[in-house]
């Protein structure tokens, strides 16, 4: 039995290595639409946005790491379509298998407009190497968007004493994933380091000078003045080259419980959207991009696994590490189980009367253990 990964990604080369462990010894082929070897993505706003890394320190195995696993590495070679079992790529490659797993991650979102200079997304390492070349005194730098990326990207490049303003139509940081009470929080911080916020207006569009974005166009009118701007307006999930393959399409590849989306085909990571209890649930962390890959795995070699996570993530902004346990919500009910809102503390997301979500604000340990009042998503 031979297994095709589709994607060079943490969840595609978790999916290998388990498969491996598990004393899978038939071919296996790893598709990669990049020609870097898989790489963390994590790192990318931050540690090797800054500097601190290189390209080397982000890759997630040695080379002779991903030798020892005597998996087929095609990179530089996207997927364009998918027939059955059958994957072929932008070269004109035809790779079959006798398993699929599909592990395409996300696609980021831009704005509408013509493509100018100094404008950047920031999805793979040659998103971020290119914007780290332009994140030198004395840009002014405009962040587009308040999520998770934005808020980190922000803090990346007021690190290297750049002029930082985040614009967004909420009227917090993270408001949508984490509520107004944490949010705030997120913003006094990022106020305290010397960044503008300018939220709860959106964003119009881009001006330019001779093809190279000089402001950012606020929907009330103002423009804010910019030599960078930085697209963090969340990705899609990458399915344009499975449109007509028969696989169920909805906001990501439709999967059962056991992250089965047709006979032989199975989707791990971002790009998955499974049945969990009575809904379907897609979920873009790192967390779970691995989790996921395991139960595939386990799932290719008949063990018939249901994917029930706790599902987490984490954000480092500044010197202040948030960590999330479970699905909070914006309009859950958040209460302070632990600490103080000063200095570290332990938040409870509930709804309906249920903890449903914890976060951490520098207390790795005590969120550890509060994170044992939640139950499998």
């Amino acid at each position: 039995m031979s297994v095709l990964v589709v994607g060079a990604s943490a969840a595609g080369l978790t999916t290998v290595e388990a498969l491996r462990r598990k004393g899978f010894r038939e071919p296996i082929t790893v598709l990669g639409a990049e020609w870097h070897p898989p790489y963390d993505r994590p790192p990318l706003s931050k540690q090797f946005l800054s500097g601190d890394w290189d390209e080397a320190r982000t890759r997630l195995r040695p080379e002779a790491m991903l030798s020892a696993l005597e998996a087929d590495f095609v990179l530089g070679d996207p997927a364009v379509a998918l027939d059955g079992r059958t994957v072929r790529t932008a070269s004109g490659r035809r790779l079959s298998a006798d398993t699929v797993v599909i592990a395409t991650g996300l696609t980021p979102r831009r704005l509408p407009g013509p493509e100018l200079e100094g404008v950047h997304v920031l999805r793979t390492l040659d998103d971020a190497a290119a914007l780290r070349k332009d994140l030198v005194e004395p840009a002014r730098v405009v962040v587009v968007g308040e999520g998770v990326l934005g808020a980190e990207v922000a803090a990346t490049a007021r690190k290297l004493n750049l002029a930082v303003t985040v614009a967004g139509p909420q009227s917090t940081l993270l408001e949508a994933q984490l509520g107004p009470l944490i949010g705030a929080l997120l913003g006094e911080l990022h106020r305290s380091q010397g960044v503008d916020l300018r939220l709860g207006t959106a964003v119009a569009g881009l001006t330019d000078v001779d093809g190279h974005v000089n402001g950012v166009l606020l929907a009330d009118g103002d423009v804010l003045p910019a030599d960078v701007v930085v697209v963090a307006l969340g990705a899609v999930p990458a399915t344009d080259w499975l449109e007509g393959s028969g696989v169920a399409l909805d906001n990501g590849v439709v999967c059962d419980a056991y992250c089965r989306a047709a006979d032989g085909v199975y989707a791990a990571g971002d790009v998955a959207r499974w049945q969990c209890g009575d809904s379907l649930l897609r979920l873009e962390n790192r967390t779970n991009a691995t989790e996921q890959a395991l139960c595939v795995a386990a799932n290719i070699l008949g063990a018939e696994q249901q994917y029930r996570p706790i599902p987490y993530f984490w954000t480092d902004q500044f010197s202040t590490k948030v960590q999330v346990h479970g699905r909070p919500s914006a309009d859950a009910d958040v209460t302070i189980a632990e600490g103080n809102v000063t200095d570290r503390f332990v938040a409870h997301y509930r709804r309906n009367g249920r903890i449903v979500g914890v976060l951490g604000w520098n207390a790795p340990k005590p969120t550890r253990l509060h994170r044992e009042h939640l139950v499998h998503a």
